[in-house]
């Protein structure tokens, strides 16, 4: 089977799983994947999904001052094929509207990978919309290949509007992740029908049901309190900053508890609001971890909380893996009703939807959750139910496989247009 090169901005990233898990489940249909990456890893640790990805990974100089040689012998070698004029004409323009040193450096980038990329490769692909698009797309100019994308969430939502029409005019076909991210994609294109919906979905595999019930928590004890999760990075489009203020509004006399994992620039920002709202004592702070960690205390919570919003950049989520997983271990899900949330939780019905923003509405919420087990538990088992019907790996790897030519000899997937 022919190789596809796979552009992504870094790798591995503890935060996008749902990249490796996809690029495992490809390899298992057949698929032969090179990885380039425009950085280097960051998290010190890794998910059992990363070491079982087969395909090597390179990274292009993330800076091109720091690797110069390189550099000038990928420019040379690209200048040698017919496509790099059209290509240096795309990024001049492009240039002229966003001069900046990122947009110098994708080209740099772009002509290094035009220049070692293996003769079989015979289709581009990229993981986001912004700067590993524009990698992939130059690229693919001069080598005159295909490419197309896999856009997601802050790169459907802040990537100016002229780039992304003519990065849609120029590629195959593209893919998101969720309905809200395929509408204004659609909407940005005059061949919306190069767009399409195929939900990540979630290996449950590496999430199987719970061994035991949870304990029916009720906040009355202060040596037993309900344990309270949340996963995501400390930015702001996850809301930390409300949760937080909504924890501080709950009455003194019910006993909680939050565990947070993730990293994230707002990580002190946070604690030191914590200290200020006097709830500092309550909350564990556990920095990234790798999935069988993330497992480990989904299954010793009682209730997941995210509270994400629109940050003021535009910057959103688009459909978090983290709501999957949680919801397939059994857990009462309490989220916020913006972007593609609601596309999983129906509320009130699998899972509880608060407005985004509004810590007065997350306490009331948080209240209610907190108090009631048997509710916790009917929303768990609705949650669950749900992800193993329509959001499972399984049930839409196929949207993506069948478009990269992998017929995987079954049915095509049902969540994919």
């Amino acid at each position: 089977m022919p190789a596809i090169a796979v552009i992504l901005k870094g790798y591995p990233r503890l935060s996008e799983t749902f990249i490796a898990q996809e690029m495992r489940e490809l390899e298992r249909l057949g698929a032969e994947l090179r990885l380039f990456s425009l950085r280097h890893p960051t998290d010190r640790h890794r998910h059992p999904v990363h070491r079982e990805i087969v395909a090597p990974v390179r990274y292009l100089p993330e800076y091109l001052h720091q690797e110069p040689r390189r550099v000038l012998r990928g420019l040379a070698a690209a200048r040698r094929h017919p496509g790099f004029a059209r290509a240096r004409a795309a990024w001049l323009r492009d240039m002229r509207r966003d001069p900046t040193r990122n947009r110098a450096r994708r080209f740099g980038q772009a002509c290094v990978l035009a220049a070692e990329l293996e003769p079989d490769v015979t289709r581009l692909h990229a993981h986001f919309l912004h700067t590993p698009a524009s990698v992939a797309r130059y690229a693919a100019l001069i080598l005159d290949l295909p490419w197309s994308c896999s856009a997601h969430a802050k790169d459907i939502w802040t990537t100016p509007d002229w780039e992304i029409a003519e990065k849609l005019a120029e590629l195959d076909w593209a893919v998101t992740c969720t309905a809200a991210g395929r509408d204004r994609l659609q909407a940005l294109t005059p061949v919306p029908d190069r767009i399409g919906l195929v939900y990540h979905g979630l290996d449950l595999e590496r999430f199987p049901p719970p061994p035991g019930d949870r304990p029916p928590r009720d906040g009355s004890a202060a040596s037993d309190p309900v344990i309270i999760l949340s996963v995501g990075r400390a930015v702001e489009k996850k809301g930390y900053d409300d949760l937080l203020d909504a924890l501080a509004r709950l009455r003194p006399g019910i006993s909680w508890r939050l565990r947070h994992i993730g990293g994230g620039s707002l990580g002190n920002r946070l604690k030191a609001q914590a200290t200020r709202l006097g709830i500092a004592d309550r909350i564990d702070w556990l920095g990234a971890r790798p999935q069988e960690t993330v497992l480990e205390e989904m299954r010793r919570a009682d209730l997941f909380v995210l509270a994400s919003k629109v940050a003021a950049d535009g910057d959103r989520d688009g459909l978090p893996n983290v709501l999957m997983e949680a919801q397939s271990q059994g857990m009462a899900v309490l989220a916020t009703g913006v972007s593609a949330i609601p596309e999983l939780i129906v509320d009130k019905r699998t899972g509880i939807l608060a407005p985004p923003g509004d810590p007065v509405s997350l306490a009331r919420a948080l209240t209610c959750l907190i108090l009631d087990p048997m509710l916790r538990q009917h929303l768990g088992q609705a949650g669950a139910t749900r992800v193993r019907d329509t959001f499972s790996l399984a049930a839409n790897i196929e949207g993506i496989a069948l478009r990269f030519g992998i017929n995987t000899g079954t049915r095509q997937a049902v969540a994919c247009e």
